[in-house]
């Protein structure tokens, strides 16, 4: 059965991958039991705070077919579980600190037989390889995940946009502006394009690193 709230906010997404988007509920639902992932407050609302909340991010920017993304600190796999429903054709690695994580977002990947996103437990600090974009959400500070990652976004840009973090964050930003004050960037709104009272202060943080 398909959630009204994906209905009302994303009216033309195939069928199939809204059916998939809602079933995340019963899925972390179940598993929340076993091991405690998510708040109960949060829990009732899941849809909301974690679905659509992960899926804003493709009111505001579009990638081509082939885009390769990191979901740094993915927790129990947000956003990196919806958006690889959304798009199947862009490949998502999402890592987390925590082996538990990692173990419940691998049972997501594989529950929904997802051949474009593969999950791992380890630290950004131990990898080697670069992505096209970088997403954290509720992960650290700005500008620690831009120290963090700038070293893991390729050099050469293929989509719209060039290359480089995309952060989830509170709004307004308050200290974590200052090092923005010197860099291009982005900051979307997501009440703008998704007006549910939930999202008055939440927007997502776009920097481009090159």
């Amino acid at each position: 059965m398909i959630h009204p709230l994906l209905q009302k906010h994303f009216p033309s997404l195939e069928e199939d991958r809204l059916e998939k988007l809602s079933s995340l509920e019963s899925f972390y639902r179940d598993w929340n039991e076993k091991i405690n992932l998510i708040s109960r407050k949060d829990m009732d609302s899941f849809i909301l705070h974690h679905v659509i909340h992960s899926l804003s991010l493709t009111k505001f920017m579009n990638f081509k077919s082939g885009t390769e993304i990191l979901d740094l600190g993915t927790g129990g796999g947000f956003p990196g579980i919806p958006l690889a429903i959304f798009y199947p054709e862009i490949k998502f690695h999402l890592i987390d600190g925590t082996g538990k994580k990692i173990m419940v977002v691998n049972e997501a990947i594989r529950h929904l037989e997802l051949t474009n996103a593969r999950a791992e437990h380890i630290r950004i600090e131990e990898m080697d390889s670069s992505y096209d974009y970088v997403t954290a959400r509720a992960v650290t500070e700005l500008p620690d995940l831009i120290k963090l990652t700038q070293k893991h976004i390729k050099k050469k840009n293929s989509n719209p946009r060039p290359n480089g973090l995309i952060a989830f964050k509170g709004f307004p930003l308050k200290h974590e502006s200052k090092p923005l004050a010197t860099r291009a960037h982005e900051i979307f709104k997501i009440h703008d394009k998704v007006p549910e009272d939930y999202f008055k202060e939440k927007c997502i943080v776009y920097v481009p690193i090159y």
